[in-house]
């Protein structure tokens, strides 16, 4: 691609401005992917169709159409047999608009992508990193199609091991694009001991292993069950042997809904623990400065996503609430990515240096 001169503050504040963009509309299309689940409209297009599937019907034979292939689905003769057209309709628009906004989330990272490599703004560090970043959200679609396609055969659902996989890609995705934002801030990163960073990084491992975990569960639809708050199934710690009830042990973890609940609720005290001691660790440690108000933030987020969970699994998951508790775990992995991308152990600067473009550069990571 042709170097065309510009502002290195310029480029880089518009590659920065891109990626939170993208970052958004991931976001925005992970919570009408959560309302497509929760109004189990996912199975309602039974086609893969990236290109010719962008139009919806737009005849009535074309809506008869559409129906009549649904009407071969299981879910369909299990769970919504006598369902009218006009309430085809409604499940088909949920699905419809979750798959065209993930087209846009592709369309709106390629096109500035390739803009900004032509206009010489991004180097080839940077450039094989947001390369990769396309690479996985075309998987993404793939994954997408896999995942609906496990509901159109045998079962009247899909499979939660593919609905976990559905929801963890793009959230990875998103880490990367604000973690990649992040690094184009012109401002040193701050220096902390080494413990805060392991422990800052820690937390946004954690947060995507329960948004894991609880994608398994709302695959099992398991937060209809088990719906009382300290206890489980009356205890606070279930028995090893209904924890345990399936062979290989390994299945209980991904199959078991007591234990998959049991495993989201310990991870969520895990997260918040975690979320608190490291606050009051950075806070001891730092005077003052953005670590202390990010830590804090966060910790603060994270409560209030655990109290979202409980009122979501007491009242039996209500759609408002469930898209509540769905959309603060990605507001909590956004805060953590930022907060952990700002620190580097004390020493890392001086080795690596702030990473940040000479004027007249492309824009390098």
């Amino acid at each position: 691609m042709t170097s065309q001169k510009a502002d290195p503050d310029i480029a880089r504040r518009a590659v920065r401005l891109w990626l939170i963009a993208v970052a958004a509309l991931i976001f925005l299309v992970v919570l009408v992917g959560g309302a497509t689940r929760l109004t189990e409209s996912g199975l309602s297009i039974v086609e893969w169709r990236p290109l010719t599937g962008m139009l919806p019907p737009l005849s009535a034979a074309d809506w008869q159409s559409e129906f009549a292939k649904y009407q071969s689905t299981p879910q369909y003769r299990l769970v919504n047999s006598g369902m009218t057209l006009p309430q085809f309709k409604t499940i088909f628009w949920w699905e419809w608009g979750h798959r065209m906004l993930a087209r846009l989330v592709g369309v709106a990272f390629l096109l500035p992508f390739l803009w900004f490599w032509w206009r010489g703004w991004i180097g080839p560090a940077l450039r094989a990193g947001l390369w990769t970043l396309f690479g996985l959200g075309a998987l993404q679609g793939a994954v997408g199609w896999w995942m609906v396609a496990s509901g159109l055969a045998e079962r009247a659902e899909v499979s939660q091991y593919r609905l976990a996989v559905h929801l963890v890609l793009p959230c990875l995705i998103f880490v990367a694009a604000i973690w990649t934002a992040q690094r184009l801030l012109p401002r040193p990163n701050l220096a902390v001991p080494a413990r805060i960073r392991a422990s800052a990084v820690g937390l946004v491992v954690l947060a995507l292993v329960q948004i894991y975990i609880g994608a398994l569960l709302a695959g099992l639809r398991g937060g209809l069950i088990y719906n009382t708050w300290p206890l489980i199934d009356g205890q606070l710690i279930p028995p090893a042997s209904e924890l345990g009830a399936l062979e290989p042990v390994w299945r209980n973890f991904f199959e078991n809904i007591l234990t998959v609940q049991f495993a989201h609720r310990m991870t969520a005290y895990a997260l918040l623990v975690l979320a608190a001691a490291h606050a009051v660790d950075v806070v001891r440690t730092l005077r003052r400065g953005p670590a202390r108000s990010g830590a804090m933030v966060l910790a603060v987020a994270v409560a209030i996503q655990a109290s979202l969970g409980i009122s979501t699994l007491i009242h039996q998951v209500p759609i408002a609430l469930a898209l509540a508790h769905q959309g603060m775990a990605i507001v909590v992995l956004a805060l953590a990515t930022i907060h952990a991308q700002r620190l580097q152990p004390i020493g890392a600067q001086a080795r690596l240096g702030s990473g940040l473009p000479a004027a007249g550069r492309a824009v390098e990571i």
